[in-house]
């Protein structure tokens, strides 16, 4: 059965809509200095119950094995292997691709709402989602399509902002409330869990260079996509803090094997993908190392750094 939290009334929502807006103005809201609620210890003596929820960046498509044909879900995502590492998890991995923030709340193919995973019991979530919500699938579509026509330039950019305003800068805005709303409903139904909301990793090359044709966006594109990449994982981290919830930052880690990479060195595949992953996805690399980042925060403990 799905339910909803409701939307929060009052002075409590107007503090909460207040925060929001700071946050995503620019003001100092840091995430890193923020202490979450004090969680339930995990596991009592039993097993640790965790939930991953989340989009086709956890599912990890196309990487061996895939366990779900109707989520492109591997048993090598970072949900996985963050379980491997410790033998008393009792994981259930619900991340499915194409999911945005509805998928929380709706069925997906086989996958049910993903947030029915959840219940008091519940030691552990991570949450990897946005990207679809702010639409990376027709960002790359369109930029991809506008770069033909002018490779060297910033035709994508330039389409994006044509209406005076930056059109993935609004759909970021536009997004926060409803990962907030994700969150507010993850503690809701596991108020004793341990909530980690996981960030994207490092798609392009952090220097703004490009890498035409290999990743068919025109040159100058390539600053701006990697700006709007490192906005969304800017307004993951403050509405996580808004959330009581912590922050994994998997874009620092993997810098320096971003898409435009030789097939040894990349963990994220371009639209021709080399190693078994889907285009603009991590591979099992990728996933690997956006583990490692999740393993790296579980064990330096909570609100700490």
């Amino acid at each position: 059965m799905t339910h909803e939290t409701r939307p929060a009334d009052g002075a409590r929502g107007r503090r909460r809509a207040a925060v929001l807006g700071a946050a995503l103005g620019g003001c100092a809201l840091v995430a890193a200095g923020t202490t979450p609620a004090a969680a339930h210890p995990a596991g009592h003596g039993r097993e640790v119950a965790y939930v991953a929820l989340g989009d086709s960046y956890t599912s990890g498509p196309g990487i061996p094995a895939q366990v779900d044909a109707d989520c492109a879900r591997s048993d090598h995502d970072y949900p996985s292997l963050v379980a491997a590492r410790h033998p008393a998890t009792a994981l259930t991995d619900v991340s499915c691709g194409g999911a945005t923030t509805a998928e929380m709340w709706r069925a997906q193919g086989s996958n049910p709402p993903q947030l029915d995973a959840l219940d008091r019991h519940t030691d552990l979530v991570t949450l990897q989602i946005g990207g679809n919500d702010v639409g990376f699938g027709s960002i790359i579509g369109t930029c991809a399509r506008l770069a033909a026509q002018d490779p060297a330039g910033n035709p994508c950019e330039r389409s994006y902002t044509a209406s005076g305003y930056d059109g993935l800068a609004l759909a970021v805005v536009r997004t926060a409330p409803k990962v907030d709303r994700v969150l507010r409903e993850v503690h809701a139904r596991a108020p004793h869990a341990r909530v980690v909301v996981v960030g994207y990793p490092d798609l392009l090359p952090d220097d703004g260079s490009g890498c035409f044709p290999q990743v068919p966006f025109a040159r100058k594109d390539f600053p701006y996509l990697r700006d709007t990449e490192k906005r969304l994982n800017l307004m993951l981290r403050l509405v996580a803090a808004v959330n009581r919830a912590e922050y994994v930052d998997t874009y620092g880690p993997t810098v320096g094997h971003d898409m435009c990479k030789a097939p040894a060195d990349r963990w994220i595949e371009p639209l021709q993908p080399a190693s078994p992953a889907a285009p603009a996805h991590p591979n099992a690399k990728g996933e690997a190392a956006m583990a490692q980042a999740v393993l790296d925060r579980l064990e330096r403990g909570r609100g700490r750094g």
